[in-house]
């Protein structure tokens, strides 16, 4: 198991980067609420199965038995990060979201892409 400030980390929803990811799922489903409704099944369903697979795949990895399968599952997730990345940059240029909530996002989307590679690099030394 994994240590963290608290102790053990005994589920995935002890991890710093499972909450944080939950809460960049919220806002980013209540940020494409202002998107245009011809987005709805455009960039605002991209963006929204991106954000919820974040999170989960943080979890499914950490439910699997073997590390190799871990580690698979949250190069997954870095892969999201990148495509949410490239969907807000999009819709900053296309004017759907002040540039301000835009860069927000993506600096909250680099912490989280650096706390999954340090969980990666972790991962990887149990093997």
């Amino acid at each position: 198991m994994t240590e963290n400030s608290y102790g053990k980390i005994r589920s995935f929803k002890d991890l710093k980067v499972w909450q944080r990811s939950m809460d960049l799922a919220i806002v980013l489903y209540k940020i494409t609420r202002q998107f245009p409704k011809e987005e709805l099944y455009g960039m605002t369903s991209q963006i929204r199965k991106a954000a919820v697979s974040v999170p989960s795949n943080i979890a499914e990895g950490f439910g699997r038995y073997h590390n190799k399968e871990y580690k698979q599952f949250l190069h997954i997730v870095l892969g999201s990060c990148a495509e949410i990345t490239t969907q807000m940059i999009l819709a900053m240029r296309l004017e759907y979201t002040p540039s301000a909530a835009a860069e927000k996002i993506l600096n909250e989307l680099e912490e989280i892409s650096k706390m999954l590679m340090a969980l990666i690099l972790k991962v990887r030394s149990r093997d």
